[in-house]
């Protein structure tokens, strides 16, 4: 019998339903992973099933779960995060009780205070194709300001605008209803990318405030009809909606 191929330690930590790929390089950067009692390396590869990898400790057993992706409408005050002894309630208390032994995690965060659209996954690589910003997947948020923003000053928000060291910026903004008013406290956004809380710091940078911020689509797939707080598996149809191009954009 052929030794299985080696693939990079990531991949086996994604492929193990346990994290992105991207989160299991911060793990590899961290010094969590071992490799046959060795800390790991970025770049370094593995054989399934033969090396001993170990995240904190934990033996990464290399089984490829079948895909589960969910589709969340997350209401405020609850966290995108597996555990956090600091917050009571997270995203997965809101799942439906048959997956609640699924190994899942974010595919792309919402902040506390934000609501709307989030996808729970065991696949990091869709996870990954979902959150890099090189392949392009828009993500549309509704924004209500406490105070009206003027139209003169949408450019702004698309230029962008460097705040505590990073540039922060959307690829489209235009108001919601009618988009021919002066003003309004009520924009529609669009972007591709999403450092954190990325929108909330431009709107502060340039002296507007947050009143709320709800994503609602991602890719052609949208949050529309979906009651607050649900959680719906998605079939390879609407998976696929994810990854389509808007062409609003």
């Amino acid at each position: 019998m052929d030794s299985p191929q080696p693939i990079r330690t990531q991949k086996l930590l994604a492929d193990a339903g346990l994290c992105s790929r991207r989160v299991a390089e911060e793990y590899i950067k961290n010094g969590e992973v071992t490799i046959n009692g060795k800390t790991a390396e970025l770049g370094s590869k593995v054989q399934p099933g033969v090396d001993d990898v170990r995240l904190n400790g934990r033996r990464v057993k290399a089984v490829k779960s079948q895909q589960l992706v969910i589709a969340l409408n997350k209401p405020k005050g609850y966290i995108c995060s597996n555990d956090d002894p600091h917050n009571e309630r997270t995203v997965f208390d809101l799942l439906p009780k048959e997956f609640a032994q699924e190994r899942l995690f974010c595919a792309g965060r919402l902040d506390k205070e934000s609501e709307g659209l989030l996808i729970l996954t065991n696949d990091g690589d869709l996870a990954n194709r979902l959150m890099h910003p090189s392949n392009l997947v828009t993500k549309r948020y509704r924004v209500t300001l406490k105070q009206p923003y003027p139209r003169a000053k949408l450019f702004r928000l698309v230029r962008g605008v460097t705040f505590e060291g990073e540039k922060l910026k959307v690829e489209k903004a235009v108001f919601a209803g009618d988009r021919n008013k002066d003003e309004s406290a009520e924009l529609d956004l669009a972007m591709h990318h999403g450092k954190k809380r990325e929108i909330r710091r431009l709107f502060q940078a340039l002296h507007y405030d947050v009143k709320k911020l709800k994503r609602y689509q991602i890719g052609k797939y949208s949050i529309k009809g979906m009651p607050k707080g649900a959680g719906i598996p998605l079939n390879s149809r609407e998976v696929g909606l994810l990854f389509k191009a808007d062409t609003e954009l």
